[in-house]
């Protein structure tokens, strides 16, 4: 029988080994939104009218879709100690420039380039996959996502109070500048923290690398189909993002560099399709032994479970202090924001509780129960308005919240049972497809009202929960790892 997880027995390399990691996960979330709590200062110091500051908030999220998809790649042949630090050291340094940057384009392109550090979250999850064993890897990838995630809301919480203590020591009207600037040192300083404590794998273990780069490894051509059809939305989510830059919406693109863009995406489609083929061709005349295989349909059905658990999570943040806002009279806009920040806070808890839940009562359960949770909770928001009681709405936000944290704990439970050589890949290319979620909702809430969004996603959410039932796996038994020797090991999954 696995012992439990004690997080304060500081002795094991494998608890020090997950602090380390979370916290390089949280100081990349942090850096990652710590636009938004000063988002005022920034719009008042650089003159930025509505529209530019909807660009700022796009850019933020739209790098990080193919960033999570090469990390993953990355991470698998390099592993998580190196790029983690690297990740952190140039995240830092980019933020540092970000800060001093005084024209609006000049700002929106390294906020862009800055969306970068939202890869982090995939390098973690190989990480801890390595570290710990099936029984705990669920409750483990918990703690390191949740405690992690929550780094946006310490971002909320503690940035603009930086901010404020540098004004009053005589850093006026750019006290946001070195409040920014800050944090971005101390991802610099964690980077090199992060590389002196840690190691890729624990003591005797080896470090499964791909046998091929450039693309996912499949093993039947169903799959290699199957994998060419789950790229098309990472694609689409850019196009999407590229559609509200355009003259059609916000005309911060001409017509000239739209079409220029959608061209690209279409060419690094049809790019990225030949090397999916070139790392694959071999399934076409030689089979793969049934020992070596794996499930493509599995990455398939976690990418749509992260599609709408994560994905809406991201979008309902965006939202969230403007509709309680919006909804009931006299709620002031502090109000609403300490109401919204409370959301992130299930985060310490329901992403755990979500990875607890799917080691103890089996994945595929936990999945399906957590999904169902997570519609239900939105078909409650739908009903929410300005005859409720501002507590109760509290509480059925709350109750969704819970629901879809804990789902993207449940998510991420599976991720590194599925082919442990290819755990950065899987959890690059289901951590995109959380961004491509974002995208779809955000994008659905500007053509619907607040009752209409949450319904969208109860709805994708119920549907995804029935592909779910139908198409996911419960891991069983064992996956066949190649050593570098060419010998066979055999690695628990059950």
């Amino acid at each position: 029988m696995e012992e439990r997880i004690n997080l304060f027995n500081l002795k094991s390399d494998r608890i020090r080994t997950l602090h380390f990691t979370w916290f390089a996960f949280f100081i990349s979330f942090y850096i990652w939104f710590n636009m938004a709590p000063l988002m005022a200062s920034i719009r008042d110091a650089m003159d930025l009218n509505m529209q530019q500051v909807k660009v700022l908030m796009i850019l933020n999220v739209a790098l990080t879709i193919p960033s999570r998809i090469a990390v993953g790649m990355l991470v698998d042949k390099f592993g998580p100690r190196i790029m983690y630090t690297c990740l952190l050291f140039i995240s830092g340094i980019l933020c540092i420039i970000f800060a001093f940057q005084d024209t609006f384009e000049r700002l929106a392109m390294m906020r862009f380039l800055l969306a970068f550090v939202g890869a982090g979250f995939v390098i973690g999850i190989r990480m801890i996959g390595e570290w710990f064993p099936h029984k705990q890897v669920g409750l483990a990838e918990g703690i390191y996502g949740g405690w992690g995630n929550f780094g946006s809301a310490g971002a909320a919480l503690t940035i603009p109070t930086v901010a404020v203590l540098i004004a009053s020591a005589g850093g006026g009207e750019e006290s946001w500048r070195y409040a920014i600037m800050l944090s971005g040192c101390v991802a610099i300083v964690y980077s090199f923290i992060y590389y002196i404590n840690v190691r890729d794998t624990p003591k005797g273990s080896t470090y499964f690398k791909p046998n091929k780069t450039g693309a996912m490894e499949v093993t039947t051509p169903s799959d290699f189909y199957l994998y060419l059809v789950m790229n098309i939305p990472l694609y689409l989510a850019l196009a999407v993002l590229t559609w509200k830059l355009s003259p059609l919406n916000l005309g911060l693109l001409t017509e000239f560099w739209t079409s220029t863009i959608y061209s690209i995406l279409v060419a690094i489609y049809i790019f990225q399709t030949y090397h999916v083929y070139r790392v694959n061709k071999d399934i076409f005349s030689n089979p793969v032994p049934e020992i070596h295989r794996y499930k493509f349909k599995q990455v398939a059905v976690l990418n749509l479970a992260y599609f709408c658990t994560f994905g809406s999570e991201l979008a309902v943040v965006s939202m969230l202090p403007l509709f309680y806002l919006d909804t009931f009279d006299g709620m002031t806009q502090v109000a609403a924001g300490l109401i919204a920040a409370s959301y992130a806070f299930v985060n310490l808890v329901a992403r755990p509780g979500g990875g607890f839940f799917s080691d103890t009562f089996g994945r595929k359960k936990a999945l399906i129960i957590l999904i169902g949770g997570l519609s239900l909770g939105y078909f409650l928001m739908s009903l929410i308005d300005s005859g409720w009681p501002v507590l109760l709405a509290v509480v059925v936000t709350m109750f969704c919240s819970f629901f879809v944290m804990a789902g993207e704990g449940a998510v991420f439970s599976v991720v590194p049972l599925i082919k442990r050589r290819m755990t950065g890949q899987i959890a690059g290319m289901t951590g995109a497809f959380g961004n491509v979620g974002a995208v779809i909702y955000l994008t659905t809430l500007s053509f619907v009202d607040n009752e209409t969004f949450f319904l969208v996603i109860g709805a994708s959410a119920l549907v995804i929960m029935v592909l779910v039932a139908i198409f996911l796996d419960e891991p069983k038994g064992q996956m066949a790892e190649v050593l570098p020797d060419g010998t066979v090991q055999m690695i628990d999954v059950g």
